[in-house]
């Protein structure tokens, strides 16, 4: 196996470096903050393929970049992140608990109660850099749900693995999982 895997998108090529997560799994670590040229490459991308939504929906944090290029070029206002703990300014707290490849561990998700009321009776676009075993996508779409949203869109710059094949998202590139046996 290579070091790293070479990955094109939006007309920007990374090498990727392939980290271990586990002793039968590696894979090609992809980090947009502050990679501010594939950002600004893959939003518009990203933004044609979208369906007309009144939110964008991010979790905390590597989707915060993606989805406030996005609010730019689709004008909207404001975005919604949903943290990684309750915050002390928080009123009324959604919560939910989710499970990731790259924490390995649980995490909490929170939507503070203002969002949870702004995105009531609205459509959301939930967006992320990747989508791989879709936990914190389900997670998020739980909160968004509870506060009355409805969910138009799962959106990713990467689809990982067996998201690759799913027809629920959108995204601009396949990136593989690299077993170790």
């Amino acid at each position: 196996m290579s070091d790293c895997y070479e990955l094109n998108v939006a007309g920007v090529t990374r090498q990727l470096p392939i980290i271990p997560i586990s002793r039968d799994l590696a894979i090609a670590s992809f980090v947009i903050l502050g990679d501010c040229e594939l950002v600004t490459a893959a939003a518009p991308e990203l933004a044609r393929r979208l369906p007309p939504v009144d939110y964008l929906v991010t979790a905390e944090a590597k989707g915060i970049p993606l989805v406030q290029e996005l609010c730019r070029l689709l004008g909207h206002p404001y975005y919604i992140v949903a943290r990684k703990s309750i915050k002390s300014y928080m009123d009324e707290p959604l919560v939910d608990e989710v499970n990731s490849i790259t924490t390995q561990k649980t995490q909490t998700l929170c939507l503070d109660g203002k969002d949870a009321l702004a995105i009531k009776g609205k459509t959301v676009a939930i967006v992320d850099d990747v989508i791989s075993t879709g936990e914190s996508l389900q997670a998020i779409e739980r909160l968004v749900v509870k506060a009355g949203a409805q969910v138009a869109a799962r959106a990713a710059i990467l689809a990982e693995g067996a998201a690759a094949e799913r027809d629920d998202i959108i995204f601009l590139q396949k990136l593989p999982l690299f077993p170790l046996r």
